[in-house]
């Protein structure tokens, strides 16, 4: 009888580089940006390495960006700085994913800019 470990602990970088990536399907599709990272990490934390950093940096940043928009819209009365608050959370949250993918493909920690921590 062969017993198998199923709490072991395992290093999957690419996991954690496609975790950060599903961060870009609110360009794609519209949503999923805050939802399917959720789920892969909920689902993943106890089982791979560093999932839970990760995890907890991206639900972080995704809650942060949401904040900033909120606050964006109504400063567009503001002599429009509004709007260039939301290109700006635009183009962070295009490329801050795609970083901390590469930093995660590579074993290290994610990057924390313009990121509130709300879990730690």
């Amino acid at each position: 009888m062969e017993v198998i470990n199923q709490k072991a602990v395992r290093t999957d970088n690419t996991l954690l580089a496609v975790t950060h990536l599903t961060q870009l399907l609110g360009y794609a599709i519209g949503f999923g940006s805050l939802i399917v990272p959720l789920i892969i990490w909920l689902s993943s934390k106890d089982r791979v390495e560093g999932m839970n950093e990760h995890g907890k940096a991206i639900i972080n940043f995704q809650i942060s960006l949401i904040l900033y928009i909120i606050i964006s819209i109504p400063a567009i009365l503001l002599l429009g700085l509004g709007i260039l608050g939301l290109i700006g959370v635009a183009i962070i949250g295009f490329i801050l994913p795609i970083v901390n993918a590469v930093k995660a493909a590579n074993g290290e920690s994610p990057s924390h800019f313009m990121t509130i921590r709300f879990i730690s």
